[in-house]
């Protein structure tokens, strides 16, 4: 009986069940994207701790014996093992069990703690943590998170299509309730109805979400195809993972359409019949602010979003997180994208276009020198320096510190515990003058960068003696962002004390080399050629922190000049446009394949262009906007269905509503006057609440990184910030527009009459 019952009423009340199907199919359609995303993104985790760590469990390195290899193969648990030079990888049957079989081992092999060793990465992804992995795994529970928090909203959404589809036939289950129903019979009803409206929504919307994350992840291999150091995720699907779908979606819809129907079946029969669980209009609400702007008929649309508040506070709120989400993302990006250009893509423009790092290897030892010059040149390049750098000490008398720098409160003020002060003994009893201990760090540059270098600042190109950058940072007076330099020392002497070794200066200067490289603020930098190193590299080598790479910067013929910022901003986009078109990559990829034929024969090397690494970090910040845009959009859609809910569903009580304002002489077009209001108010609520809370977080930001707010405002995201905004606007006046034609267009001297029982 109660089964007919649901269907029938499911047939005679299209409206509200083609709302409770299309909230049901939205659920499982974003549950199953969530699920079936979530599972590729864990595959692509999975396999990319193997492509780096190896797909090993547990390791045990040291010499083992014969006996001790059949000890540890005599475990039931133990799949394999793998000799892998002096460890041994092992493979389990039940890897939740490897901490306590390889404790085990080492006890009954006598092995030291540091001898045993476990992937924690790799069964942290199998949801396996051991004792002593103290890093955190967030992966699984983001993912566990995001599912949770999508699944509540999605209750409260789908819960409001029942409850308008429930209460209003609230008189009917009076009736029924009066006759004998019993509050469980009710329920059973109502939950059975649910079960015959959203079964095949369910199973639909699990294959669409499917549909949708093949799609995503095919985008997101486009976007990163560039990408080094990665591998494509390759769409991959498991039937359990249907089967959660499954499940989730089930649950998701059962629990909103018992949270109604528990509601009604407590509500007495006198109290159904009378329309208590009916949503009623406010009648002593008052709105100023609509009323003032649109008179009458926007005090009526304020009273009818009063009434029905509760039924649309969901969609206000995931409208309103979706819209902050989304303007957030996107000024934080443009915001990370206008620091990352002024910090190292424009600042950098005239510096290098490939960067080759050779692995393990000292700069008088590595022979390729003039072999990679010549080579670069004959590629275009118009300049290639090789250099490596050093950490070292240099000893500055007191009165060498410049007065500017004794102006700013002297080094301690601008540095700080950078720099120590010593006292120098000139024998055992007395002190020579005090003098600072300043950390300085050397480049050593091969002879003919060297040369380049002192032409560039307007020095007799010479090979015995250093160069100093003689600048500290201002930071009283100056942030990171826009810095300001004093003199660190007095410019009258000709020679420097590094590692207690007496070098002579050639020149001072502010300007840095052409290399892509910072220097920490408040050092004294010193540049000097190979010549000079290898006859002093003895001496103080060994108290030197010398860096173990060689790095080549090769500069290719579009530079007019090897000084930063000598191109103007339009000359600059108009290189970046050429680099877009592959020209200049084509030639930084030959360079770049002509180093890597030249020193991977005898070094370990990596090489890097600049243009490869701009469309690198492009495709990369696309990425993330993509991904974080669709979360954001899920969100806009929860919203947009609660909204879609809401008109749909109540369109039987607003046209009785409705009914009764044409009856004592409102126009056609004053109700949809009316209709118009509430739709602004619905999707501008939004807008109006984020927007100023953006400015401020964004102004925030802004502060926070130094960064003109000029710049910054004069290049905001605002196009697809109005894009979202439309979006927004357009849905929900469609979702009104649907409700209002159909208010509109039926009868509305029936809507005035009483219900009858179906």
């Amino acid at each position: 009986m109660w089964k007919e019952y649901s269907i029938s009423f499911a047939r005679k009340n299209r409206a509200s069940s083609i709302s409770i199907m299309s909230a049901a199919l939205i659920a499982s359609m974003l549950l199953s994207l969530l699920c079936s995303f979530f599972y590729n993104m864990w595959v692509y985790d999975v396999e990319s701790v193997i492509l780096e760590e190896g797909d090993w469990q547990g390791r045990i390195v040291g010499e083992l014996s014969e006996d001790d290899m059949n000890l540890i193969r005599s475990f039931a648990n133990v799949e394999k093992v793998v000799i892998n030079e002096s460890a041994l990888d092992l493979y389990f049957n039940e890897p939740s069990r490897i901490y306590q079989d390889m404790t085990l081992m080492s006890e009954k092999l006598g092995l030291e703690k540091d001898q045993v060793s476990y992937n924690y990465q790799l069964l942290s992804m199998y949801f396996i943590r051991i004792p002593g992995d103290d890093k955190p795994r967030m992966n699984f529970p983001f993912y566990v998170a995001i599912t949770l928090i999508v699944c509540f909203s999605l209750i409260l959404v789908i819960h409001n299509s029942f409850a308008v589809s429930m209460n209003a036939r609230v008189r009917q289950l009076g009736i029924l309730a009066s006759i004998g129903a019993t509050p469980q019979q009710i329920r059973t009803c109502l939950i059975q109805e649910a079960a015959v409206l959203c079964a095949l929504p369910i199973a639909g919307g699990g294959l669409v979400g499917i549909g949708i994350s093949c799609g995503l992840l095919r985008m997101m291999n486009m976007l990163a195809a560039q990408m080094t150091g990665r591998h494509d995720v390759a769409f991959r699907y498991h039937p359990l993972i249907f089967l959660v779908t499954v499940i989730v979606s089930a649950l998701t819809v059962l629990i909103s359409a018992w949270i109604p129907a528990r509601k009604l079946a407590k509500l007495t029969p006198l109290e159904a019949i009378r329309g208590a669980g009916e949503m009623q209009l406010k009648r002593k609400k008052y709105s100023p602010v609509l009323s003032m702007l649109f008179g009458i008929e926007g005090e009526l649309a304020g009273n009818a979003l009063k009434a029905q508040k509760k039924a649309l506070r969901t969609s206000t709120l995931s409208l309103t997180l979706s819209f902050f989400g989304f303007t957030i993302m996107m000024c934080f990006f443009k915001l990370s994208n206008i620091s990352t250009d002024y910090t190292y893509f424009a600042r950098y423009q005239n510096v290098w276009d490939v960067m080759a790092a050779v692995h393990d290897v000292r700069i008088e030892d590595f022979d390729l020198i003039e072999v990679v010059q010549d080579a670069a040149k004959e590629q275009g390049a118009s300049s290639s320096v090789v250099y490596q750098k050093a950490l070292a000490a240099a000893r500055v008398p007191e009165s060498e510190i410049s007065d500017e720098l004794y102006a700013l409160g002297g080094p301690e003020a601008v540095a700080g515990e950078r720099v120590t002060v010593t006292a120098q003994r000139a024998d055992g009893d007395s002190l020579a003058e005090e003098s600072y201990l300043i950390q300085a760090p050397v480049v050593i540059m091969d002879d003919n960068g060297f040369r380049e270098y002192c032409e560039q600042i307007g020095l007799v190109p010479r090979l015995d003696g250093a160069v100093i950058i003689n600048r500290v940072w201002d930071s009283i007076n100056s942030n990171f962002r826009y810095p300001e330099y004093v003199p660190y020392v007095k410019e009258n002497r000709d020679s420097t004390i590094l590692q207690d070794i007496e070098i002579p200066v050639l020149g001072y200067t502010e300007q840095e080399p052409v290399l892509r490289e910072e220097y920490d603020d408040y050092t004294l930098v010193h540049v000097i050629p190979l010549s000079l190193w290898k006859n002093i590299a003895g001496k103080i080598g060994q108290d030197t922190a010398i860096e173990s790479d060689v790095y080549i910067r090769v500069l290719t013929d579009r530079n007019t000049s090897c000084m930063q910022g000598d191109e103007s901003d339009e000359q600059e986009r108009q290189i970046t446009s050429l680099n877009q078109t592959g020209e200049t990559l084509l030639q930084l990829n030959r360079i770049e394949e002509t180093l890597t034929r030249i020193i991977g024969l005898k070094y370990a090397v990596e090489i890097e262009n600049r243009v490869q690494e701009k469309i690198t970090n492009d495709q990369l910040i696309l990425g993330y906007q993509i991904v974080i845009g669709v979360f954001c959009a899920l969100l806009a859609i929860i919203g947009i269905a609660n909204v879609f809910s809401y008109t749909l569903g109540f369109i039987r009580q607003r046209r009785r509503e409705c009914a009764r304002y044409l009856s004592v002489g409102m126009t056609p077009d004053g109700l949809k006057k009316m209709f118009r209001i509430e739709m602004l108010v619905i999707a501008g609520r939004p807008v109006l609440i984020t927007l100023p809370v953006t400015v401020l977080v964004v102004s925030f930001m802004i502060k926070a990184s130094y960064l003109n707010p000029v710049e910054f405002w004069a290049q905001a995201p605002y196009a697809p910030i109005m894009v979202f905004i439309m979006a927004i606007f357009g849905a929900v006046a469609l979702a009104y527009g649907i409700g209002g034609r159909r208010i509109l267009r039926d009868s509305l001297v029936e809507a005035l009459r009483n219900e009858a029982v179906m």
